[in-house]
């Protein structure tokens, strides 16, 4: 799996045991990716930029703003309105300055502000955004009039709005409508092509790639030959056929040293032949002696021959007698390992015995001073036995009282476990839709896993605000379903909440599963989906939690285990659930 930057839809499915699988769609065919530099709505991605980072909309409205639409402190537009108790508006960034203050209060009226107070206007957010503005392109002659909403999406599709080359090489900024032309032939990275050998290449490379590599390219001949142009490819055949190139005798190994043009080559060899000849039968007579000198040495090497196979005879009977003895004494030493095997099962079994023994005697000891007590205290009471003994009377409401204390005391036991399980539970729990999950003793895990003793685990729960959805995730890690034994499988739960009743239902936010790579790079492997409206995992839930949903094929076991992800025995799986749209319950 590749690192997801994009979020994409994901289709729904059921495995074998019916829990529903969250699956990628297949990616667009390259026929409907290919889009022409000419049809691509190139731009400088105006969302980013739609909102102002600090204070109103300063757009040029059509009609002048009425003043309730209006800023209490920057006094522009308002952007993501925002109203307090006593009734004034503020954009969000503003409202948000106001209260990083000590003491805060409205600048309209100094009524105090309290954070808690304070609300999203979403009637006066409508409304502003159907307001009418011009183009923000106008200044280079744009003409269009739309509503706030809409500046966005005229903006992506606007010939006035200034956008980089979608190259992204020349760093140029122009008009959405002059990019055919910037493309055809202003762009210094625009490609072109050699005219000598066809090659494709861009605009800035072309001189280099004549000057250094292009094959077809006409060179001047480095010796200044009659052939003055000559193409780069056919340059070393000719070094060899040159007149002008330099050139050994080729009898130089047999001594002949002289050097000169390829072209007086032929006189020295016709000139020459007699003494390149005896040369050549010089160092045939030089080649014959040393030959002689070989078969010599070789003859007196072939004699000791004989004698040193007899030693490697006897040197291989011997290392088999060693083999022998080896083997005996090791069967030995496998016997004598069994025997002290024995004697020290024994001598365990005998110390085991003594130390019975001991605590034996212990307790008849302790026996004989316990009964020792009970004799002389019932012969005190027999001595002044006169009447009743009240102690009788007593000892049993005593011990009734006892038992029912005993009783009361294990029912708080109980009480107390399960508020201890609660607070544990409670202070792990996050309440702003992020899970981050430690799991530990990956190896252990995985082993059970493949075992099949235990093929899932379960984090702690976590919510989307103190009385937001309650979720958690569920990790396989010898995979489920289609990953079984290849992939880590994760998937994401919808738990039964407290206060479910108050919630929209079906459950429509945004997932985002990740693994952490605790490595420099931090390369995390995520994927998102969208929950499907219409499966019964993201209904409100009527036992303790809905079918599991997620990817069964997440991250390769191979990925996972040759990476970071894996550290100290350890790795982090985080769960995101975008809670940007939740409305207050």
């Amino acid at each position: 799996m590749t690192q997801y930057n994009l979020i994409h839809v994901m289709s729904a499915g059921r495995n074998a045991d019916g829990r529903e699988l969250q699956i990628p769609l297949q990616q667009r065919s390259p026929s409907q990716v290919a889009l022409s530099l000419a049809q691509r709505p190139w731009s400088s991605e105006p969302e980013t930029g739609f909102l102002p980072q600090h204070g109103g909309f300063r757009d040029r409205f059509v009609a002048t703003p009425e003043p309730k639409y209006c800023c209490e402190d920057c006094r522009l537009v308002l952007c993501n309105p925002r109203q307090t108790e006593c009734g004034h508006r503020f954009c969000e960034t503003c409202i948000s300055e106001l209260l990083s203050k000590p003491s805060p209060a409205c600048p309209a009226d100094m009524e105090p502000l309290f954070k808690d107070k304070i609300f999203r206007d979403v009637c006066c957010h409508r409304e502003i955004m159907a307001l009418k503005v011009y183009c923000r392109s106008e200044k280079n002659g744009c003409k269009e009039q739309m509503s706030l909403q809409q500046v966005m999406d005229h903006l992506n599709v606007c010939p006035y709005f200034e956008v980089p080359c979608p190259l992204g090489k020349c760093k140029e900024n122009m008009m959405r409508k002059d990019i055919p032309e910037h493309l055809s032939w202003k762009c210094k990275h625009r490609e072109t092509t050699c005219e000598y050998c066809m090659h494709k290449m861009a605009m800035t490379d072309l001189q280099k790639h004549k000057e250094t590599v292009c094959p077809s390219f006409p060179v001047a001949c480095p010796n200044h030959c009659t052939f003055s142009s000559i193409s780069r490819s056919e340059l070393p055949n000719h070094q060899h056929e040159c007149p002008k190139a330099h050139v050994t005798c080729s009898f130089f190994r047999f001594g002949c040293n002289f050097k000169g043009l390829n072209q007086d080559m032929r006189d020295h060899e016709s000139s020459f032949a007699s003494e390149h000849l005896r040369l050549m039968a010089s160092r045939n007579t030089n080649l014959e002696a040393k030959l002689e000198d070989v078969k010599v040495e070789l003859l007196e090497r072939y004699k000791v021959l004989p004698g040193l196979s007899s030693r490697l005879s006897e040197m291989e009977s011997q290392n088999e007698e060693m083999r022998e003895k080896n083997r005996q004494f090791e069967q030995k030493l496998s016997a004598m390992q069994k025997l002290m095997s024995s004697h020290s099962e024994k001598l365990l079994e005998m110390e085991m015995e003594v130390r019975s023994s001991r605590s034996v005697r212990e307790e008849i000891e302790t026996l004989r001073s316990t009964v020792e007590n009970i004799r002389s205290k019932v012969a005190m009471l027999e001595g002044g036995r006169s009447g009743p003994n009240p102690a009788t009377h007593t000892l049993v409401p005593i011990e009734s009282q006892l038992s029912r204390h005993d009783d009361m005391l294990s029912v708080h036991e109980i009480r107390l476990a399960d508020m201890d399980l609660r607070f544990q539970v409670l202070e792990t729990a996050s309440f702003n839709g992020t899970l981050i999950w430690k799991i530990r003793d990956y190896k252990r895990r995985k082993q059970e896993a493949v075992a099949s003793k235990t093929l899932s685990l379960y984090s702690q729960p976590f919510y989307t605000g103190y009385f937001g959805y309650k979720m958690c995730a569920r990790v396989y890690l010898n995979g489920d379903g289609m990953g079984k034994g290849t992939h880590l499988s994760l998937f994401f739960v919808v738990m039964r909440g407290e206060y479910d009743a108050l919630l929209p239902w079906p459950f429509k936010q945004k997932v985002t599963l990740m693994l952490m790579d605790q490595g420099p790079a931090r390369k995390h492997l995520g994927d998102a989906f969208k929950p499907d409206p219409n499966s019964s995992s993201f209904r409100r839930p009527t036992a303790e939690m809905n079918i599991a949903s997620g990817c069964p094929l997440f991250v390769a076991q191979t990925v996972l285990e040759n990476g970071t992800y894996i550290k100290d025995d350890t790795i982090f799986i985080k769960v995101t659930v975008d809670t940007s749209d939740l409305p207050d319950p």
